[in-house]
């Protein structure tokens, strides 16, 4: 059974700021500290990789004191409109209506809603009833390649179906204004809102990159490295700085036994899709990759353009390749990290 992917859209919320119109606004914030630490925290802002990012809340509603509830409740009802937006976009994209989907996962870490996103989805786009509803919450950044993998399982199952992946992320809707942690500060650096919804088929007519592979691989005792903290103000980030040297130590284990269960090596790979998690990252695998010849421009330009969007953030970057009409033929190695710790990975073929 084939399981290919048909469509990959993006939508970005209706805010924005570039990085340097954000750093009068970061002075403001921490005008009763002294120089040395707001120098530091702009250094960050500024090194960080990002040159714009997204955001469902204008920078008022950011940086204004307000209860756990006050931005949960601006979470609840943006994301709900943003990813209508979205599923409509990949819908009207791939020619198909809303009954037309049979499995629907929907995937946020940034907010806490019950019912899930995907409930208001059938009602507002109208799919049918019998539809089969996952939704991901607490899987953050790798929650997007985890979809597919979920996505992947339930298709090869069942022949002429197809599955709708709606990732949503507000990471700003996580903002703590009276955290002045430097976690805080590289939370808010790096991080951005946006959404983006992918279609997956197992109807053998149509087209799109074949997953030829996944599986997923999990660190021992390594709870503490990612996550968030659960606070009377809010979701609090939890971003240990050994991340990126932990992804360096696993990465052999993560990528070379993988490849090698389905009869690839690395110089089989011709497309890297990678989450930037961030800028360290980034570096840690361009380092790792670099010296193989290989590259990873597209993980770079989404940090750059949009920041770290969590979940989502992968299917911006699949979304860059599938527009530059990869080679028939060529493989692509989709891979995230997120919370657990884990590694979670997809092989694609074009």
């Amino acid at each position: 059974m084939s399981v290919k992917v048909t469509t990959v859209v993006k939508q970005v919320p209706s805010y924005s700021r570039n990085t340097e119109d954000v750093l009068p606004l970061l002075k403001v914030w921490l005008s009763d500290h002294d120089e040395r630490y707001q120098r530091k925290a702009k250094k960050i802002f500024e090194n960080a990789g990002v040159d714009k990012r997204y955001s469902i809340m204008n920078p008022d509603e950011v940086f204004t004191a307000t209860s756990f509830e006050e931005k949960n409740n601006i979470y609840r009802r943006e994301c709900i409109e943003l990813a209508e937006k979205t599923a409509k976009k990949a819908l009207k994209e791939s020619g198909l209506d809303a009954k037309d989907i049979d499995y629907i996962i929907s995937v946020s870490c940034t907010g806490i809603m019950i019912p899930s996103i995907d409930a208001y989805l059938i009602n507002r786009l109208g799919m049918k009833q019998d539809v089969v509803r996952l939704p991901v919450t607490e899987m953050g950044c790798v929650a997007g390649v985890s979809a597919f993998i979920y996505a992947n399982k339930f298709l090869k199952a069942n022949p002429n179906k197809r599955a709708l992946i709606l990732a949503i992320e507000s990471p700003t809707a996580t903002f703590q204004l009276n955290d002045y942690s430097m976690t805080n500060i590289v939370s808010a650096a790096i991080f951005g809102d946006g959404c983006s919804c992918a279609i997956l088929s197992s109807y053998e007519e149509e087209e799109g990159p074949e997953i030829i592979g996944e599986a997923m691989y999990h660190f021992y005792d390594a709870e503490h490295m990612m996550g968030f903290e659960l606070t009377n103000t809010g979701l609090q980030m939890v971003l240990d700085k050994e991340v990126p040297d932990k992804i360096a130590e696993h990465f052999p284990m993560i990528v070379y036994p993988f490849l090698e269960n389905h009869g690839l090596t690395i110089q089989d790979v011709d497309h890297l899709i990678f989450h930037p998690g961030g800028k360290k990252i980034v570096n840690t695998i361009q380092e790792i990759f670099g010296s193989l010849g290989k590259n990873i421009d597209n993980t770079k330009e989404i940090l750059r353009e949009y920041g770290n969007m969590s979940s989502a953030t992968v299917l911006y970057v699949l979304e860059r390749f599938i527009s530059q009409k990869p080679k028939k033929g060529d493989i692509g190695l989709m891979l995230s990290f997120g919370p657990g710790f884990t590694a979670q990975r997809l092989l694609l073929r074009w």
